[in-house]
């Protein structure tokens, strides 16, 4: 299977995102999602799946506003298991917390749905083989379909321990005001291709990956971006190939009227609609 989520392809990092209790979070994201902590602080927390690489953290600002609707901002973040064993394991187990979720199948990829305490949206998912994607005109053919849960718990009676030691950040799908204008920053200025569209939504990636960030306007047209210390996505990190792929993808953004501020030695700018992006090797 292909590696869509190393060089030379640009893919999602980390994810930084706001709670309104760190604890009662941390509680979820430890013992229904699996996670382990990496750093804590009284307001912050570093989270891991191998215990040395952090994939997300979650932050309780002093004046936090709950989750706020029809705003541009995060859909969900999208944690990519291993193996299907991995994800029948994690069904299992997530059927016997008592939270909600939901289920589909994407074709390209079987994925589980489910929210945190303040409503941040999280998919786990696998990948199908991308041997048995179907590409017509430049576009991966994704669907919406029912997840068969039944085969999909056979493949694996083992007991779940947490997430597994090899998960990423597989994609981050977003609300936008825009697409339009989403589509030329994401794709003229960070070099990303469309490879999907949706009603009201576009799928885009590097290395031909059903999509390493998804764009929609479902809260929207013209969206206004969430007020500051709200519940939602602070940021997200995009792994580049090296530096000279992030000093021409800053010329592009620059060439489009977009500008950068460096933060933590890092090239930070946002998208049209205001979500932060940190660019990263």
């Amino acid at each position: 299977m292909r590696n869509f989520h190393q060089r030379p392809n640009i893919f999602v990092g980390q994810v930084n995102i706001n709670v309104t209790n760190l604890n009662s979070s941390l509680e979820f994201y430890q013992q229904v999602l699996g996670f382990q902590v990496l750093e804590q602080t009284n307001r912050k927390a570093v989270l891991t799946a191998d215990g040395k690489i952090g994939l997300l953290t979650i932050e309780q600002p002093a004046d936090v506003l709950p989750k706020e609707e029809r705003r541009s901002g995060l859909f969900h973040f999208a944690l990519l298991l291993p193996t299907r064993a991995d994800l029948s394991v994690f069904l299992r187990h997530l059927s016997g917390t008592g939270y909600r979720f939901g289920a589909s199948d994407h074709l390209v990829s079987e994925a589980l749905y489910i929210t945190d305490p303040d409503g941040n949206g999280i998919e786990v998912y696998i990948d199908r083989p991308s041997t048995e994607w179907t590409w017509s005109n430049g576009e991966v053919k994704m669907v919406s379909d029912p997840l068969d849960g039944e085969s999909l718990l056979a493949v694996s009676d083992l007991e779940w321990n947490g997430l597994p030691a090899d998960t990423i950040m597989g994609h981050v799908h977003l609300h936008v005001a825009d697409l339009q204008k989403a589509e030329e920053f994401y794709t003229k200025g960070l070099g990303f291709t469309v490879v999907s569209h949706y009603p009201q939504a576009i799928f885009i990636s590097t290395g031909d990956y059903h999509h390493h960030i998804a764009l929609n306007t479902w809260q929207g047209v013209g969206a206004p971006k969430p007020r500051k210390n709200s519940v939602g996505i602070n940021w997200y990190t995009l792994v580049f190939p090296n530096e000279e792929a992030i000093v021409k993808v800053i010329e592009q953004l620059q060439n489009l009227d977009y500008s950068y501020v460096v933060e933590d030695e890092l090239f930070v700018i946002e998208d049209p609609s205001g979500n932060k992006i940190r660019l990263t090797v």
